[in-house]
């Protein structure tokens, strides 16, 4: 494992394979963990392909752990939302001096990632969107439960967060609209090319993921995508999708 410093924030990362970067952004919600991607020891195997492995024949594959989560550290404030997670992404790129790649993130990485494409649509090349998280009529309340469970957890080790961060830092992540990190008009306009692997469980309707591909201008729907049935399937439609939208070297 790797470690990146800037300021008061410590990001810890793993570098697999070599090729047009891919940046991998992985689900957990707020424990968002770059082992998360992987079987775990005394755990069923999860769902989605391992990118790290599976993808790293082709792509310089990049997994996080975002901050607070998994071994990447950062302060608290009442200010955090989004953007700070996004400013760390950015600026773990920047560092191993990346400026454009691919994108991969799951539940909350979808999030994420189409955060990114609105940010930086100039570096991010073409974004996988696996279990993406969204709003819906009665689910609120989970995500900020959910919430809720981390920031107990790390009021063990930040005093900074208080009641009122809390509220605060949890509306700014979890009290908009439809994926929370963008809205529909961004998705309407966003020109990265998108492959969406829908969800269908509280966290990730499916209708959130299907509502991005009928917005999108460049968005296909991959489906039924989890499990040993379909793994080689996935593996073969993701890594297509992604050599598909590798620019030429030096591009």
């Amino acid at each position: 494992m790797s470690v990146f410093e800037r300021g008061a924030v410590t990001i810890s990362y793993e570098v697999h394979g070599s090729g047009h970067p891919l940046l991998l952004l992985a689900p957990g919600g707020m424990r968002s963990a770059w082992i998360l991607w992987t079987p775990l020891p005394g755990r069923p195997t999860p769902p989605w392909i391992n990118p790290l492995e599976d993808l790293s024949d082709r792509f310089e594959v990049i997994a996080m752990d975002q901050r607070n989560a998994g071994s990447s550290i950062a302060p608290i404030s009442s200010e955090d939302g989004w953007r700070v997670y996004l400013e760390d992404q950015l600026a773990l790129m920047d560092h191993l001096g990346r400026r454009r790649f691919h994108v991969m993130g799951g539940c909350i990485g979808s999030s994420f990632a189409l955060g990114l494409c609105q940010t930086a649509p100039d570096r991010v090349t073409a974004a996988v969107l696996q279990n993406p998280i969204g709003l819906a009529a009665d689910n609120r309340g989970k995500f900020h439960d959910m919430f809720d469970d981390w920031a107990a957890e790390m009021r063990r080790t930040h005093s900074e967060l208080d009641g009122d961060v809390e509220r605060a830092f949890r509306e700014r992540m979890f009290g908009g609209d439809f994926v929370f990190a963008v809205d529909r008009e961004f998705v309407r306009s966003c020109q990265t090319p998108l492959l969406v692997m829908p969800g269908g469980d509280d966290f990730h309707p499916r209708a959130v993921a299907e509502e991005i591909v009928a917005l999108a201008p460049d968005a296909e729907l991959l489906s039924p995508w989890g499990g040993d049935e379909h793994r080689g399937n996935t593996l073969n439609r993701v890594r297509d999708f992604l050599v598909a939208h590798t620019p030429p070297t030096g591009a």
